[in-house]
């Protein structure tokens, strides 16, 4: 109990208790007003200078995680929604398709080489719109080549 105390008026939440800063201040001759002048909390901050270091701590971390993230999240729908059938798109598994079908809230999608797979791929799956990079002999043996 004394802990908790102890951390909250750390924290400046409660005030702290000054008997024993009263008794050394008559002890000197002053005056408990004067040792109840001193600031309170975390090294001398305020009620207002520990709101402000909370306000920048959380400011800081917004900018820093929060917001690019969801400036990401803005694009990838973005890019999902336009998404058209024909376009070759990545899945997050890895695999490469063509988009055979568009939906409401899944796209068919054409997997291998002869493109006779098709399965329907929800859309928020989709994390990109590309082909992949294949060497010349990959692309000559999936043309059918030898």
């Amino acid at each position: 109990m004394i802990t908790l105390l102890h951390n909250l008026q750390v924290l400046g939440i409660i005030a702290p208790d000054n008997t024993a800063a009263s008794t050394a201040a008559a002890a000197a001759g002053g005056t408990a007003a004067a040792a109840a002048d001193a600031p309170a909390g975390l090294g001398g901050l305020s009620t207002f200078g520990m709101l402000a270091v909370w306000v920048v701590i959380i400011g800081v971390f917004y900018f820093f995680t929060i917001r690019p993230q969801s400036k990401r999240d803005k694009k990838l729908k973005e890019m999902q929604s336009s998404i058209k059938t024909g376009d070759n798109v990545l899945t997050t598994s890895g695999f490469f398709g063509k988009v055979a079908d568009v939906g409401e809230d899944c796209f068919v999608v054409e997997f291998g080489t002869n493109r006779g797979i098709r399965i329907p791929v929800r859309k928020s799956d989709i994390v990109g719109i590309q082909s992949p990079k294949m060497t010349p002999s990959h692309a000559a043996k999936s043309d059918g080549g030898n």
